[in-house]
């Protein structure tokens, strides 16, 4: 390592170059600013590498999987054994990640941002120092972007050993599909792996804490895909309160506390996901000043800016929901305010998707926070039983609900359960982002057969004319 290096300077400088950091670098350019992005890893980050991408490949080739095994279902007879390549299935969704990883390569470049590799260790509130293995730089900035997200939460009682115990991370990367897999934790990630080895033939058992799975999801939603679940064949045991476990060489044993008594479940894996926790803790940023909050986040006002004037932070480590795509927005604001611009961060209409069996999607206020909000509201669902495209898909579960104020019929949020809805949701979100009523929606001409047209007969529930279900 080299001592007493002489530090070089630059404009804007972004630490992680994940779906926040590389978008807070890409649009701090194209405003005008010298960037340069440092990452200790591939770029990407989280997301692209170890998280959204690996994971939706695997999902979606255990749906493929799936769907050729139901096939005879709607009369197409596949012969013969249909069998998983586990490790072809993990080539092709490295090729997926290596695709992209170059593509966020070279629109840094195409930007003319400078990548920097290293581990970033703030020195002081104007400088932060770049190791590698055998080097270290400093550099000077004048504005700093932290979008260092965040890592999987480990269990004292029950830690990765990355063998048998694994986090999300080795759960995207196994070489065989496990004959058992026990999941500790239903929240979005338990759920959405668990489902997607299920699907691929494991024998899939979720342990979770609270009274239901998605904790903090709205239970109308969650009921569709627990009945999914049972029917797919997923064990999900609630109230059921890990007390520990151990790898005992050829498997894993993990001990809950169920109705008040303790079990033993045995598997060949064991994924624990338990949620994560912010990248903020190795950074030195005592030396910068900059505060956290009691869990470790970093405080943030509505452009994204720290306690400290010129230190920015985006993404997971500045709290709030831990979604790409509030880290891309928040990369755009912070970027923005660096260069004087007046852009504030506003989650009015923040889309969420979780990638269940069927896909679970919303946006904007439930029935119930309308409510609480002061609004008299008036509810609307549409099955997709009812919906052409969706019977013809044969996948009709679920259905969209609309939630407008009753006196204006503004659009004051949206619920869905069913397929493809994590697609559907985008035109919710517009609705909610531009104010837009049901009428709006009910006189959008939607084309015929397809699955948006649950959200136009939603609208004309709200309205009282709905075609296609009683009015009620």
């Amino acid at each position: 390592m080299v001592v007493g290096d002489l530090a070089q300077e630059v404009d804007v400088l972004v630490i992680g170059a994940g779906p926040g950091g590389y978008v807070a670098a890409i649009r701090a350019a194209q405003l005008g600013r010298s960037v340069a992005i440092v990452d200790k890893g591939n770029l990407g980050g989280v997301c692209l590498n170890r998280g959204c991408i690996p994971s939706k490949a695997i999902i979606s080739a255990s749906e493929r999987y799936t769907g050729i095994k139901e096939a005879g279902e709607i009369g197409i007879e596949v012969s013969g054994d249909v069998t998983v390549n586990m490790p072809k299935l993990m080539e092709w969704k490295n090729g997926v990640v290596k695709k992209l990883t170059g593509g966020v390569k070279s629109l840094l470049k195409g930007n003319k941002v400078e990548i920097l590799s290293g581990e970033a260790f703030f020195s002081g509130p104007n400088s932060v120092r770049v190791v590698t293995d055998d080097s270290s730089q400093t550099y000077k900035f004048n504005d700093v972007i932290i979008a260092t997200g965040s890592r999987p939460a480990e269990l004292k009682i029950l830690p990765f050993d990355g063998k048998r115990i694994l986090s999300s991370t080795e759960a995207l990367n196994l070489q065989e599909v496990p004959k058992r897999l026990i999941v500790v934790g239903g929240g979005y990630i338990g759920l959405e792996l668990g489902t997607a080895y299920a699907k691929l033939g494991a024998e899939v058992t979720i342990l979770e804490g609270t009274k239901s799975l998605l904790p903090g999801t709205d239970p109308m939603l969650t009921k569709v895909v627990s009945r999914k679940l049972k029917k797919t064949g997923v064990n999900v045991i609630t109230e059921a309160m890990v007390q520990g476990g151990e790898n005992t060489g050829d498997e894993v044993v993990v001990r809950a506390q169920v109705n008040g008594e303790e079990q033993t479940f045995t598997a060949d894996y064991c994924l624990v996901a338990v949620g994560r926790k912010p990248n903020t803790d190795e950074l030195g940023l005592e030396y910068a000043g900059v505060e956290l909050d009691e869990r470790g986040f970093i405080k943030i006002d509505n452009q994204c800016r720290t306690n400290v004037e010129h230190i920015y932070a985006i993404g997971d480590c500045a709290g709030g929901a831990l979604l790409a795509h509030k880290a891309s927005y928040e990369g755009k604001i912070a970027a923005e305010a660096i260069a004087g611009l007046n852009s504030v961060i506003d989650y009015q209409a923040m889309p969420f998707v979780i990638f269940s069996d069927p896909e679970i999607a919303y946006t904007g206020l439930t029935e119930a926070q309308a409510k609480e909000q002061g609004y008299n509201p008036v509810v609307s669902r549409f099955a997709f039983q009812a919906n052409g495209r969706a019977l013809s898909m044969n996948h009709a579960e679920g259905f969209v609900q609309i939630v407008a104020d009753s006196e204006t019929k503004q659009v004051l949020g949206v619920q869905m359960v069913g397929p493809e809805v994590s697609s559907l949701l985008g035109e919710a979100v517009f609705a909610v982002e531009m104010g837009a009523n049901a009428e709006d929606l009910a006189l959008t001409i939607h084309a015929h057969p397809t699955l948006p047209e649950t959200i136009m007969e939603a609208a004309e529930g709200i309205l009282g004319h709905a075609i296609h279900m009683v009015n009620k």
